[in-house]
Order: structure tokens, then sequence, then C-alpha cells
């Protein structure tokens, strides 16, 4: 029985020197808030909050009753502040005290006109947007209805071209193999004539074609002659009229 007592009063007597303890960090913590120092190491995540919560920046010192001014006038003071755009800077920090008449700060009737273009350029009104999304779509289904129209006029024609392209195909085999056939005949003879197989490259072999190309034409020229005379000879005879 008086163990158990024992034990149960070295309990409370932990707990209430732990509670003091943590009483004590924790007021230390809070002066050094106030005091704008950080208790914790600052590479902890609580440091770092309270070296962020402890933060206070230098307030902007601004000298109002004798603010820097720049001579314009005076070689020594660098170009750009003798621009308007550091003068706009200057009234924006010291106000009237700058000196600055406040209507020269306003931009000119130059540079307003070039405001209003960049404006009306890179943000056009809502109209001007609509007229030219409107514009855009227009062109874009005109130029589909011509695609569209073109491929229509190619189908239509498509049996034709593949009508031509076989025949052209049948006529170019065709003449493959009359001219395949023609050079076996004129080998054929060439060796008739000369008794041996001739090459088709020999100026021999080239004379003999010129000359049956020759011997062709001329008989050709005379078909056609004949025929002519006998077109000429030949009387139609009207049929005769019913009386």
């Amino acid at each position: 029985m008086f163990l158990p007592r024992v034990l149960h009063c070295d309990r409370r007597k932990m707990a209430a020197f732990m509670l003091s303890r943590r009483t004590a960090v924790l007021c230390r913590t809070l002066k050094g808030i106030s005091a704008s120092k950080t208790v914790l190491p600052a590479n902890s995540q609580c440091g770092l909050l309270l070296q962020t919560a402890s933060y206070n920046p230098r307030p902007l010192r601004l000298n109002i009753r004798d603010p820097y001014i720049p001579d314009k006038d005076s070689e020594k003071t660098p170009e750009w502040q003798k621009t308007a755009k550091y003068d706009r800077k200057l009234f924006g920090r010291y106000g009237s005290a700058s000196g600055i008449d406040p209507a020269s700060l306003w931009p000119s009737h130059k540079e307003l006109d070039k405001i209003i273009a960049e404006e009306n350029e890179w943000h056009p009104p809502l109209e001007v947007m609509l007229k030219n999304i409107a514009i855009k779509e227009k062109a874009e289904t005109e130029k589909r209805l011509a695609k569209e129209k073109l491929i229509a006029a190619n189908m239509a024609k498509m049996p034709k071209m593949v009508a031509d392209w076989r025949r052209q195909k049948r006529e170019a085999k065709l003449k493959l193999k009359e001219e395949k056939a023609r050079r076996t005949k004129l080998l054929a003879e060439a060796r008739e004539r000369f008794g041996y197989a001739v090459d088709p490259r020999s100026p021999k072999f080239l004379e003999m074609v010129a000359e049956i190309e020759k011997e062709e034409k001329k008989k050709k020229k005379l078909l056609k002659r004949r025929l002519k005379e006998e077109q000429a000879a030949g009387v139609v005879q009207p049929p005769p009229t019913s009386s």
C-alpha cells in the first residue's frame, strides 16, 4: 500500500516539473519574438517560422524636407535622371515637394496616339474581335468549300483519267513489243544479207537500217500518191432525182 502512494507522488512531481519546464521555454520563446531574436535553431522548421514571424523590415525613410532633385542642366547628372520617366518617379515619391509640374507628366499627343494604337492592336474592342473571328471563319469556310469542290471535280474526272492511263500503258506496251519485233526482224535480215550475226551498234547495221527506213518511206510516199490519184480519178455519180 505504501509503494503505490510513493509512485503516485513521484508521478505528480514529475508532471509538475515538466509543466514548469515547458512554461519556461514558452516564456523565453515569446520574449525572443518580442525582442526580434530567434530562440530555436535556424535550421529547424519551428525556428524558420519564428524567424519569419519576428522579421521586422526597416522602414523606408524618405527625406521629404530636403529631397534629392537632380539638376537637369548639370553635365554631372546622368541622362536617365533627365527623362520624363524619372520625373514621374520623383513626383510619385515626393509629390509636390519634387517641384515637378503634374501636367508635364501626361503623355504628348504623339505618345497618346501611339498608346491608343498599341491598345487597339493588342487589346481590340469586343466588336472588332467578333468581326475578326467572323472574317476568319468565313475565309476558312470558303477555303474548305473550294477544296471540296476541287476534290469533287477530280473525282468526276477519275474514270477518264484511269482509262487514259490504261490506254497509254497498253500503247506503250504495244509500241515496245513492235520495237522488239522490228529489231528482231532487222537482225534476221542483216544476218541473211551479210551471212553472219551483226552487232546492232556496228556501222554496217546502222547503214542497213537507214537504207531500209529510206525504202519504207519511199514506199509510203508512193502509196499515198497512188491513193490520191485514185481518189481524183474516181467520179461520184449523184443519186437520180425522183420526178
